[in-house]
């Protein structure tokens, strides 16, 4: 259990670390399928920080989200989409990772947010020539690297899906205990 269990949801949380281009949606793209034929319910979290609108302009929830409703669900019925606006400040992950429905989940996933307090994994490829992340960084309990490293954390293949994802449903059934 992470000393955030006040702050985050009553279920797994796990992040993937890294800076831009390292293979954070390309890991995650072959590591859900594996964790979900395991019995895992996988929700994910992607940070992004760029401004994005999945809403058509001119389309019902649009143009109500634009007549001032703080708070959208566009709901169909394969899928439901909520929507929030925030006026002046981001909204604080904690309050973000709980909007997730935990009954049906077993693991959140968290593509990013490096910088927030939480469990992580550190995904790290050497030709990028980034700065090691796991230093500095206590939450950070194991590293994936495309390349052998004298690390004091559990060292992971970047580039092996199943190996990592051996890992993570043992922190699953480890959170769970």
């Amino acid at each position: 259990m992470t000393r955030f269990s006040d702050k985050r949801p009553n279920i797994a949380v796990l992040g993937f670390a890294a800076f831009s281009g390292t293979g954070k949606t390309t890991l995650l793209e072959s590591l859900i399928p594996l964790l979900i034929a395991r019995g895992l319910r996988v929700g994910v979290y992607k940070h992004s920080h760029h401004v994005i609108e999945q809403d058509k302009p001119g389309k019902d929830s649009f143009r109500l989200r634009q007549a001032g409703a703080l708070q959208t669900l566009l709901a169909t019925p394969e899928r439901a989409i909520l929507t929030t606006e925030y006026s002046n400040a981001s909204p604080d992950f904690y309050h973000l990772l709980r909007q997730f429905d935990t009954e049906n989940l077993d693991l959140i996933l968290v593509e990013g947010c490096k910088e927030k307090r939480f469990t992580k994994i550190e995904l790290h490829r050497h030709d990028l020539d980034k700065p090691w992340l796991y230093p500095d960084d206590p939450d950070i309990i194991a590293v994936a690297t495309d390349r052998n490293i004298d690390c004091p954390l559990p060292c992971l293949d970047l580039n092996n899906a199943a190996q990592i994802a051996e890992f993570v449903i043992r922190y699953v059934q480890d959170t769970a205990s």
